[in-house]
């Protein structure tokens, strides 16, 4: 099942967020090698201080992880913007209340297999992206965005969801990384969960507002909103003069 961890429940739930700390050290300082903040068995770095939600997949009982993304609010500090920000032109303004930063988005493949055998890991990425868009949905979040290196792009296309890429920069790996918009509706949640064949909510959590420590007043030259084909970036006025 599908659950969202808020800072102020991380106290109750400090074992799943002790399981999910290591699968991240294992995932993205064992693995692929990232250069990354580790702190003994986990990798944990300054963003994780601001109280970001993180969706978690687990088991029936909420004791084992399978997987996790980490949700930050644009209208504070990002990955998007403090590190990434040569990946998307300067046009292009991301910061908005309903603007969302998906980041640390991995997979624990042994449990998986131990746990729901046959399930391959280019599928639960893709349920895990399904599940993020129930999550932001419920919660009023209309566009996620995330940074990935060009060959994961496939992962969104198999899932169903419409990925716009915004941009693309060298100079912080092997490859280049790319800014992708991610749009969450209810026809791309539709679209998605048909092209999955999934029939039922993967995500069973209360709507509302999703918070943490990062969310500002968003002042009102920087409240706008990315529009997927819209070209431009409107302003809220513009949105109110349209509707």
């Amino acid at each position: 099942m599908i659950i969202v961890i808020q800072a102020h429940e991380y106290r109750l739930q400090s074992h799943l967020l002790d399981q999910m700390f290591r699968l991240r050290k294992k995932v993205f300082y064992d693995k692929l090698g990232w250069d990354v903040s580790v702190r003994g068995e986990w990798e944990r770095d300054s963003y994780d201080e601001l109280g970001p939600a993180y969706l978690l997949w687990v088991d029936r009982e909420a004791r084992v992880v399978y997987g996790a993304i980490r949700l930050l609010p644009t209208t504070g500090p990002t990955l998007l913007y403090d590190v990434f920000r040569r990946t998307f032109p300067d046009r292009v303004d991301l910061v908005a209340p309903g603007i969302w930063e998906g980041t640390r988005m991995c997979v624990d493949e042994a449990l998986l297999q131990r746990d729901h055998p046959g399930t391959e890991a280019g599928h639960a990425f893709c349920l895990l992206l399904l599940a993020l868009c129930e999550v932001a949905l419920a919660h009023g979040i209309h566009t996620m965005v995330s940074n990935y290196e060009p060959h994961l792009k496939r992962i969104y296309q198999k899932a169903g969801a419409e990925l716009d890429e915004l941009g693309r920069a060298d100079g912080y790996g092997m490859r280049p990384v790319c800014c992708g918009a991610f749009e969450v509706s209810k026809r791309i949640l539709t679209a998605m969960r048909k092209k999955l064949g999934v029939k039922e909510a993967l995500y069973q959590g209360p709507g509302g507002e999703v918070r943490t420590k990062a969310v500002q007043n968003c002042p009102r030259d920087r409240a706008k909103h990315w529009r997927r084909g819209a070209g431009r970036l409107l302003a809220r006025d513009d949105l109110l003069a349209e509707a």
